[in-house]
């Protein structure tokens, strides 16, 4: 891609904005020194639209411009459940999950596992979540966002992760959560505006500029197998770098994603993962809901933001488009290389706002991933076990250097995902081997007042090796049910471990009234359920 000028001063206006606002929201007030409180949760003081959008920008990341993108080159928009069930999921943990956390009072998941259980609990998934984070999560993130800047400025790849990490890390230091948050905001507002524009000059390019609905039309025409929402048993795509058949229904398996493993998958990721529902622990419940319907909304758009643009590069690449600019070094069509290379059709001066778009998806999702490190190992992990007397402020620095030394780690390990096909599904794969373990804890220890630590920590210990079993000798299975099989495995040793222990004192008493919604809640849920039925009723 060929730069110009203004260009490049978009995007210098967009770091300088984002590093200035994380600075200025970062800074001590008179008089007041901040405490673990302030650095973590935010002084508790986020606003519903700033709790929104900050869910979203820690969300979207390179994963979904890059990794999610080129899952739209390869399979099509059935990868876009992952977007459309999770907005239906937040809806869920907002009524459910969310009143439970806010009454504990906690910083960290792993310390509401301690409220609920007991301490091996708490520290069992403290270090699963932080090698999570710092190998699949950091990483992956890191290296797309490498692979963007090399696609489109020729910037070395390891010089460009480096880079993106020191950027992230910069303004996240200095002011936690608060600083993380506020420029949420604004990478927000550039992440739409830029993807928008992105999709519009993509489907503009496949409509041969008749305008977009002609371009989106064509995509249907020309593209038909690439709006199956729901696949068969038999659905194929082909691996355009080899010409091979593989199997689409193993990636996302038909009706599974509706009811089966994706539910787990996405409850576990918006209702119990520290850096998504950070965020709404720095609120009050009614705002943290308001945040969390904002964020829902939002959902819905991201597709048209990531998706179509992949499936846009796919009709363009097969008309004889882009046939150099999709290879890799080796001559390998690249997947992941779709959304980059449909950064090309923009016009001087809107390269470089789409590029800051991508960009603050990348610095936004590193930067609340760190944050969230840095909370875990200072909280649950340092204090528990180095000095339980250790004042905020001490707690602070040591957040800090937990923030950059994950941060080296991933700099290290990022550059060796260089040989997968299709990273967004390498990160979903992954996550899942903790995830049915970590579900099942918090749901049974949330609804079921019987369940017992023993119980629960059985479950931590065998979440991996369960996962790994499964993957290992029955590879046919698709990984998303196979997630359901385990969480299935792990929540009925869970309770006949339970029922056959001593009970143990309940931990969480339940008040009905705190499930209440209020009555816009209830107004803009069903606004978004009308329109995924909707979506799905067409692209079935």
């Amino acid at each position: 891609m060929n730069f110009a000028t203004i260009d490049y001063v978009v995007f210098a206006f967009y770091a300088a904005l984002v590093m200035g606002v994380g600075l200025w929201v970062s800074r001590s007030k008179a008089g007041h020194e901040r405490n673990a409180e302030d650095y973590f949760l935010a002084g508790k003081t986020l606003p519903w639209w700033a709790i929104g959008s900050s869910l979203i920008a820690s969300n979207i990341s390179a994963e979904q411009f890059i990794g999610m993108s080129g899952s739209g080159f390869a399979i099509g928009l059935g990868i876009a459940t992952y977007e459309w069930m999770a907005a239906v999921t937040l809806l869920v943990v907002a009524k459910f999950f969310l009143p439970i956390f806010l009454k504990k009072g906690i910083f960290t998941m792993p310390q509401f596992l301690e409220v609920r259980y007991d301490n091996r609990v708490r520290t069992a998934m403290a270090v699963f979540w932080l090698l999570l984070y710092v190998f699949v999560n950091l990483t992956s993130v890191l290296y797309l966002g490498a692979l963007a800047l090399k696609t489109i400025m020729g910037v070395d790849l390891t010089i460009a992760i480096v880079g993106l990490a020191l950027f992230a890390v910069l303004y996240s230091l200095a002011g936690g959560l608060t600083a993380v948050a506020w420029t949420d905001v604004i990478q927000v507002i550039f992440l739409v505006i830029g993807g928008l524009v992105t999709t519009y000059l993509g489907l503009q390019a496949v409509g041969m500029g008749e305008g977009v609905i002609a371009g989106f039309q064509r995509l249907i025409e020309l593209a038909p197998e690439k709006f199956d929402m729901i696949f068969s048993k038999d659905a194929t795509y082909t691996d355009i770098a080899t010409g091979e058949l593989k199997s689409a229904y193993a990636l996302l398996p038909g009706i599974s994603v509706l009811v089966g493993g994706m539910w787990i998958a996405n409850l576990n990721y918006w209702g119990c993962n520290q850096y998504i529902i950070q965020r709404t622990l720095g609120a009050d419940l009614s705002t943290a809901r308001k945040g969390i319907l904002f964020a829902a909304f939002l959902k819905l758009l991201i597709p048209v933001i990531v998706v179509l643009p992949g499936i846009s590069a796919f009709v363009l690449y097969s008309e004889g488009v882009f046939q150099q600019e999709m290879l890799d070094a080796n001559g390998t069509v690249k997947p992941d290389f779709a959304y980059p290379t449909l950064l090309n059709l923009l016009p001087v001066g809107m390269k470089g706002l789409a590029f800051a778009a991508l960009i603050a998806a990348v610095v936004a999702s590193l930067a609340g991933k760190a944050n969230s490190v840095g909370t875990i190992f200072s909280l649950d992990i340092y204090k528990r076990y180095f000095d339980r007397e250790a004042s905020d402020a001490k707690l602070v620095r040591v957040g800090k250097i937990a923030i950059a030394v994950s941060m080296l780690i991933a700099i290290v390990v990022a550059p060796l995902l260089r040989s997968l096909e299709q990273t967004y599904q390498f990160i979903q794969e992954y996550m899942s081997f903790i995830t049915p373990g970590a579900f099942a804890i918090f749901l049974l220890g949330m609804f079921w007042r019987r369940t017992t630590s023993a119980a629960a920590l059985a479950a931590a210990l065998l979440t991996i090796p369960l996962s790994a079993a499964f993957k290992f000798f029955a590879p046919g299975i698709p990984f998303l049910d196979r997630l359901g099989w385990v969480f299935a495995l792990i929540v009925a040793l869970m309770v006949a471990m339970s029922l056959t222990q001593k009970k143990e004192s309940e931990a969480i008493e339940i008040d009905p009234k705190l499930f209440r919604v209020e009555p816009s809640f209830v107004v803009g849920g069903v606004i978004i359920c009308g329109i995924l039925a909707a979506l799905y009723t067409v692209f079935w």
